[in-house]
């Protein structure tokens, strides 16, 4: 019986140690990477949404009121650039201008070109102050896009007619 006890103390002192040991060593700066992240899953998202949604439907909106998924697609790829370099400090390559008339390969080739460059310039301190834009704004931005899916109730992850 004293024996037992004594497996069991050495088994809870040093699993723990051996578990710990097993970790990943962690990041000099964790937050950055959190964004960086967060930054890459939300440009898989929108430049998946951007190549599923077939040409012709480019020019759907929800309302009258709110932008076409096309100016969507436009203000993402002006906007990025714009941002990713402000918050580096990096900047912004000279691209060609996309427009709400451009084909919808032109702007997909385009918006994957914005985010190889905030990807490339994202900031490698854990002191961005600008973090909170970083993350809430593709989200926002995919969430509008995802609208047309659900409008036209082909579920999450389909627009095609």
């Amino acid at each position: 019986m004293q024996a037992r006890m004594w497996v069991l103390a050495l088994a809870v002192s040093v699993v723990p140690q051996l578990l710990a040991a097993q970790t990943a060593p962690s990041s000099a700066s964790p937050v950055a990477d959190a964004l960086r992240a967060n930054a890459r899953r939300s440009a898989q998202n929108l430049i998946a949404a951007a190549e599923e949604m077939p040409a012709e439907r480019y020019t759907f909106a929800p309302t009258p009121a709110q932008m076409s998924f096309r100016h969507v697609v436009v203000h993402l790829a002006e906007g990025n650039d714009f941002l990713c370099g402000t918050i580096s400090g990096v900047a912004a390559p000279q691209l060609a201008k996309v427009d709400t008339t451009d084909t919808k390969d032109k702007l997909v080739a385009r918006l994957r070109e914005t985010f190889e460059f905030c990807d490339s310039s994202t900031p490698s301190s854990s002191r961005s102050r600008t973090g909170p834009i970083i993350t809430a704004r593709p989200r926002s931005i995919y969430g509008s896009t995802a609208c047309c899916r659900r409008r036209r109730g082909r579920g999450r992850r389909s627009c095609r007619s």
